[in-house]
């Protein structure tokens, strides 16, 4: 069975397609994934072979001389997405969203091939919302997401979203240790997802530094390359414990740390927080139609983390959040109780499965 996966080019579309491409490979099948090249995507894919890369196109719908250019590109990616479904003859296309994926998707229906979506967010993006009319199958991260398809409930299906299978849970002390970290501290994990957020690193690295118990804290700052030598120096100055990366891959270090974690709300990292049972101060990010707010509120709602609008987020509103928790570990200790109740699904499995049947 040959299996070509689309996605974007954020980490939020491409991990959970990593996460299937390795479960598949246990069924034997023969994979590929396409995707834009740029500098986010080039990192996570690095050192993979079966890949085959489409132009970018960050093309919107409005009317300027720089859309002209950006819908030239989208056609060229079109034709490059063509050539690869004649040279790989895929027996299923899977797509993961975001407009890249719009044509290669069409391709396939236009070839009478087998066609899934995964959406990873509450709320479905335009393309996949346009795409669901057309392909074989649609699997949803939530069940919340069935309200926004306007398609017939027989095409959705609920598998969770996939997250990659070296994410487990390691030995505190093993995880301690390879951050250098002392145990008896409170540990904070902040990031910005795949690509940094710059509003992000700045409150919190400012909000952290001048914590009144800033010496029980450790700090993990995952922040982007724009902001790396900044957040850094800002903590040396502080003389507060941390550990500052501009990309970091060895998410189960980090997660198997985290007293808290910090962050938007992108749909991957939703999974990989109730993956690991973590209480969370959630920023959802407030564009691209606000999902991040959709994914962070089935948190909120189920009591296992705090949201923090964007536009109210100040150093003083995050230190008093922060504060909250440091004064009451038995807050933190119900919130990790209570992903107990949050929908616990092995997502990886259940779209492999879905995508083997297609055949």
């Amino acid at each position: 069975m040959r299996v070509l996966l689309v996605t974007g080019s954020s980490g939020g579309h491409i991990f959970p397609a990593l996460a299937l491409m390795a479960r598949l490979k246990l069924s034997g099948a023969d994979l590929l994934i396409a995707l834009p090249k740029n500098n986010n995507s080039s990192k996570i894919m690095a050192g993979l072979d079966q890949v085959e890369y489409i132009h970018e196109s960050r093309l919107r719908f409005n009317l300027s001389s720089k859309n002209i250019r950006e819908a030239f590109f989208f056609l060229v990616g079109a034709w490059q997405g063509l050539r690869i479904i004649i040279k790989f003859k895929p027996d299923v296309v899977v797509g993961f969203g975001s407009l890249h994926t719009v044509s290669l998707l069409f391709w396939a229906w236009f070839f009478r091939i087998k066609t899934i979506i995964h959406e990873q967010n509450v709320v479905p993006g335009r393309a996949n919302r346009l795409l669901a009319k057309f392909v074989d199958k649609v699997a949803v991260s939530f069940s919340q997401t069935d309200r926004y398809l306007n398609i017939s409930q027989e095409k959705v299906i609920l598998t969770g979203n996939p997250i990659r299978s070296d994410l487990f849970r390691m030995d505190k002390k093993k995880a301690l240790d390879y951050f250098n970290f002392k145990e008896g501290k409170f540990n904070i994990l902040i990031t910005g997802g795949s690509q940094g957020s710059h509003k992000l690193n700045t409150v919190c690295s400012i909000a952290l530094s001048g914590c009144q118990q800033k010496n029980d804290l450790q700090l993990i700052h995952i922040s982007g390359a724009l902001d790396f030598a900044s957040i850094k120096q800002t903590y040396v100055q502080a003389e507060i414990t941390h550990q500052v990366f501009d990309f970091f891959s060895d998410m189960q270090y980090a997660y198997s740390v985290a007293d808290l974690v910090i962050s938007r709300a992108g749909a991957t990292t939703i999974a990989e927080l109730q993956k690991f049972n973590l209480p969370a101060l959630l920023i959802p990010y407030p564009f691209a139609y606000a999902h991040q707010l959709s994914n962070a509120k089935v948190l909120e709602d189920s009591g296992c983390a705090l949201i923090i609008c964007d536009e109210e987020l100040s150093v003083e509103i995050l230190r008093e959040k922060i504060q909250l928790f440091l004064n009451d570990p038995q807050r933190l200790k119900l919130m990790r109780q209570t992903y107990t109740k949050t929908q616990s699904l092995d997502a990886t499995v259940l779209l492999a499965n879905e995508v083997l049947n297609l055949n």
